[in-house]
């Protein structure tokens, strides 16, 4: 769209730019977990969401490499906030079924942003006034528009279901009951330093955290650069932004498919790999089909496309899976950093001296989706071996019985003081893990 001439980016601008992003992402991070256990999350995240409207839109006024540097910055900031807000809300409302499908809907929305992305591109593209460009036509509209998005959000998202106005309140006394077989608990304060510890400590969150951080390595090649790759096999600009809309359409009917599947008793583990078989297809389409078969190339640019779910059945998984409010929201805020750390690797694997072909930064995607189903697998292992262990617990401790969507609130009064006790999945033996 011009962006690279009007900016006279050189050599490796653009990926450090796009690396920028995450490297501020991940700082931001740091303090997201404890905002988030003080700071009602509707709040915070309808706070971010304006100013990342805002910063999108001010990123038409950048001049050069480094005012683009500075835009880039402030825009990884605010949506560092915005992944693990929408998993805390979801959390609040839906039981660990219930949830996959509800977050899958939401994180659609990439998908979406593709398909839109790849309209608005090709229209804006199509701007020939000098002075106002098409690029910075575009940032302005999309930023004004996320600006409206983040203000409806204070307005509409309720601080938690229970100062929903819309619930009555016979009806939040029968969500509670809903969602307590969860044991997350709905919302809670205090910050326990020790519960902290735990989640550094626990061997489920660095399994998360390292398949999120090999998955966002091509994650971060996908939405970064698809549109340069598909320029890369000889079509034009406009071209490329139309040819990038299926991409969108993958991600969508492959998220959609994984929430609902998991909804129906889908282990997350086999999602998790089942998305990155044809991410695997792809990078190897990638990387070794001839340079005159654009087919066979385009395939494999939409086929990696179908990782995009992976990320959001972890942060399900997460959800399902971690207790206490501390540690929930700790650990929310690690797995997005490690989003953040794949994303600043994957750019990084585009380097000038590649083009047009970009060979490492194609196998980059083919190995990491690899490992990253690999290690979901022994994350499965583990989830099994640790609830055999509880149960084996629970056969000497009648008070260490599981609890599950079906137990009534009248079956055991120990089990529904723990639920809201705000203790972790590893303080409550009653806690077990889903698949």
């Amino acid at each position: 769209m011009g962006l690279n001439k009007d900016l006279k980016l050189k050599g490796n601008n653009f990926s450090n730019a796009a690396t920028a992003f995450f490297i501020a992402y991940l700082i931001a991070e740091v303090p997201t977990g404890y905002i988030l256990n003080k700071i009602s999350a509707p709040k915070w995240l309808a706070l971010n969401v304006t100013l990342w409207g805002i910063s999108t839109a001010c990123t038409a006024a950048a001049r050069d490499y480094k005012t683009l540097l500075a835009a880039r910055i402030f825009l990884g900031i605010f949506e560092a906030a915005i992944a693990p807000c929408l998993v805390l809300i979801s959390s609040q409302w839906y039981t660990k079924s219930e949830q996959a499908p509800r977050f899958c809907i939401w994180y659609s929305g990439l998908g979406l942003g593709q398909i839109i992305g790849g309209l608005v591109s090709f229209g804006f593209q199509h701007v020939k006034n000098p002075d106002f460009t098409g690029w910075k036509a575009m940032f302005v509209v999309l930023g004004a528009v996320t600006c409206v998005a983040g203000i409806a959000t204070y307005f509409i998202i309720p601080d938690s279901p229970m100062k929903a106005r819309f619930l009555t309140e016979k009806e939040k006394a029968a969500l509670l009951k809903h969602v307590s077989c969860n044991q997350t608990g709905v919302i809670n304060t205090s910050f326990k330093m020790a519960h902290i510890i735990e989640t550094l400590l626990d061997v489920q969150i660095w399994f998360m955290t390292i398949i999120t951080t090999l998955i966002s390595v091509s994650s971060g090649v996908v939405t970064t650069y698809s549109a340069t790759l598909i320029k890369s096999f000889g079509y034009s600009a406009p071209r490329s932004a139309l040819l990038n809309m299926p991409s969108g359409a993958v991600s969508i009917i492959s998220t959609v498919v994984i929430g609902f599947a998991i909804r129906y008793k889908l282990y997350r583990s086999v999602g998790i790999v089942a998305c990155c078989i044809p991410g695997i297809i792809g990078g190897a389409l990638l990387s070794f089909a001839p340079e005159h078969n654009q087919g066979a190339l385009l395939a494999g640019i939409y086929l990696v496309n179908s990782i995009v779910p992976t990320l959001i059945v972890i942060y399900q998984w997460l959800a399902s899976n971690v207790a206490g409010s501390t540690k929930r929201s700790v650990s929310a805020a690690l797995v997005t950093a490690s989003f953040s750390i794949g994303n600043i690797i994957g750019p990084q694997t585009f380097q000038a001296k590649d083009a047009p072909r970009y060979i490492p930064a194609k196998i980059a995607v083919l190995a990491t989706q690899a490992c990253g189903a690999v290690l979901a697998a022994c994350l499965l292992g583990y989830y099994i071996w640790e609830n055999k262990r509880r149960d084996r617990v629970a056969a000497q401790n009648s008070q260490a019985l599981p609890v599950s969507e079906d137990t009534t609130l009248s079956q055991t009064t120990s089990a529904e003081q723990k639920k809201w006790d705000n203790l972790t999945d590893k303080e409550n033996l009653t806690f077990r893990y889903v698949y």
